[in-house]
């Protein structure tokens, strides 16, 4: 009877979750999401889900979905290998229409923690410990003549040094990995909710550069199962973690009056203003 008992409530369990998802990626579709141009074939969306109407919680994102057609935008990356800039510094320097925070680094001494390969020059590699690889060195993304993908870890101990592409950022967990979900641990890094930036490519190619806000009432942050859930509702094939928590930050050339579309948690209030310095970005930039 007790055995009935478990099982019952280990379905009832399972139902309830089924439904909410169900819930939470039917309000992804159909929020009326603010959406405004900043380049041909590229436009930035915004909403805020109030009210915990998604995953039982309040929560900002912005993205940008950049279409893969057209020859006048490219992307590339962006690099110090050791001073910080904040995500906006790095692309006012460069010239660009749009910059995201990238992948992890050393706060206190600067530079990448992730090999980095920025316009075919090697800015700073891997840091290992106790020669093995964290989760966020297992893959990459990886930019050719402007156009991104995101590549997977073969396991081998040179493996992003063989990579042909100009620009290289190594990152991670791998969220999703040409259309199926990556196991992922149960660290708190993962099960705990943070401000996340992460990148998603769709099947046709269009690449999505996502923010969602955290550590605020207004916006909760996601744990990197929803953040999965929400990238796969946004269409994408493939998606990678990048760096998140104080770093999220997602800048726009001419917009508002620092060009910072969401609200950086550095500082603990709800305002455009909290930048935290980083090592590398990706970068939107005229052709």
């Amino acid at each position: 009877m007790k055995k009935l008992v478990l099982t019952f409530n280990i379905l009832l369990f399972f139902v309830g979750l089924a439904v909410a998802q169900s819930i939470d990626s039917l309000n992804i579709v159909n929020a009326k999401w603010k959406t405004q141009k900043i380049a041909p074939h590229t436009r930035l969306k915004t909403y805020h889900f109030s009210n915990n109407s998604l995953f039982n919680a309040n929560q900002y994102i912005s993205f940008v979905e950049i279409k893969n057609k057209g020859k006048k935008v490219k992307l590339s990356l962006g690099a110090d290998s050791g001073t910080l800039y904040k995500t906006s510094e790095f692309g006012i320097k460069n010239n660009a229409l749009l910059a995201i925070n990238g992948t992890f680094f050393d706060i206190k001494n600067g530079g990448s923690v992730d090999y980095i390969r920025a316009n075919g020059q090697l800015i700073n590699s891997n840091k290992l410990d106790n020669n093995q690889r964290a989760r966020h060195q297992q893959a990459a993304i990886t930019i050719d003549k402007g156009r991104l993908a995101i590549k997977k870890w073969d396991n081998t101990l040179t493996w992003e040094e063989e990579l042909k592409e100009s620009d290289i950022m190594v990152s991670g967990p791998l969220l999703i990995y040409k259309n199926s979900v990556e196991a992922l641990d149960k660290s708190s890094f993962t099960t705990a909710r943070h401000p996340r930036t992460v990148v998603g490519v769709k099947k046709n190619g269009n690449v999505i550069l996502l923010t969602v806000d955290g550590r605020h009432e207004n916006s909760a942050g996601m744990s990197l199962n929803e953040l999965t859930l929400l990238m796969k509702w946004l269409g994408s094939e493939d998606a990678l973690n990048l760096d998140g928590g104080g770093s999220t930050t997602l800048w726009l050339n001419n917009n508002q009056e620092n060009g910072v579309v969401n609200y950086p948690s550095d500082n603990k209030k709800w305002d455009h203003e909290g930048e935290r310095k980083v090592a590398n970005v990706i970068l939107l930039k005229k052709n």
